[in-house]
């Protein structure tokens, strides 16, 4: 009987361990929350959705946003392995909802392992990054 009841023990402990492990896992490689202040959220893309626009920004985000999250957003660049984090996924709802704002500003100031752009590229071409980023969501 005590042999019995130490098997079911250890199973417990060992399943229970590991749906820890998973779930410890999964909240690190999310990330800390990264909100926008309200006020840069509030900001419009001043560049407008036009073909030509949107075919600028994608160059642009091949160039300098695809190695981490992928040619398609969905987080899965050839640089994301080696991350600690989750690189995003933006073709989700969630990401699609935020406000062309709220990502202009994320992607100028950069938080770590992201690069801040401010200096890389123009304000107009992180616009047109954005633009570009939207319709990554679209079927």
């Amino acid at each position: 009987m005590k042999s019995k009841i130490k098997s079911v023990l250890t199973v417990t402990l060992v399943a229970a361990a590991c749906s820890f492990a998973t779930v410890s896992a999964q909240a690190q490689a999310k990330g800390k929350p990264w909100p926008a202040p309200e006020s840069a959220a509030k900001v419009k893309n001043p560049q407008a959705s036009n073909a030509e626009n949107l075919a600028e920004g994608k160059t642009l985000y091949m160039k300098h946003c695809k190695s981490c999250h992928g040619a398609k957003g969905k987080g899965d660049g050839p640089k994301s392995a080696n991350l600690d984090v989750s690189s995003g996924d933006f073709t989700t709802v969630e990401f699609q909802k935020k406000s062309d704002g709220e990502l202009y500003w994320k992607t100028t100031e950069g938080r770590d392992p992201m690069p801040s752009f401010k200096k890389k590229i123009t304000d107009d071409e992180r616009w047109k990054i954005i633009a570009f980023m939207k319709t990554l969501g679209e079927k």
